[in-house]
């Protein structure tokens, strides 16, 4: 956490910072240089088609969004399922499209198998560490 009390002094100028202080960083300067990482679920028929034939769509939406995508080897299942764990990693933008490109082939699987009697369904599941729970849910439930 960061402290309320600031290095640098207001002025009509702009803000300017104590003589031997490193020039602040901007928000988006942070998420370039530090990797993130997104965690989701999928089954393991769902995990066979990401990776697509010797591992050929998935190294297609590698280099189509620059992100790396990676998933659990098939007999890793994420603890208490039977499911297997996607790991996106890269810049915000490249983990958007690279979530974008996974979630739209899934989709796509799944109509290519649809009857017409039943609408398709599947599930996704998004890994969340405890600790950030409380900033998606907000206070009393405001933000969700």
């Amino acid at each position: 956490m960061e402290s309320t009390e600031s290095s640098y002094v207001s002025s009509p100028e702009g803000p300017r910072k104590h003589a031997g202080s490193p020039p602040p960083k901007s928000p988006s300067q942070d998420s370039v240089e530090k990797p993130t990482y997104v965690r989701f679920l999928v089954s393991n028929s769902a995990a066979g088609s990401v990776i697509g034939k010797g591992g050929s769509t998935i190294t297609d939406f590698q280099s189509q969004s620059g992100a790396r995508i990676q998933l659990s080897r098939n007999n890793e299942f994420f603890p208490g399922t039977t499911d297997r764990i996607i790991m996106v990693s890269g810049a915000i933008n490249e983990i958007l499209r690279a979530v974008e490109l996974v979630l739209s082939k899934l989709l796509s699987e799944l109509h290519s198998e649809d009857d017409n009697d039943v609408e398709p369904k599947t599930k996704v599941r998004l890994i969340v560490p405890n600790g950030s729970c409380g900033g998606i849910i907000g206070k009393g439930g405001a933000t969700i």
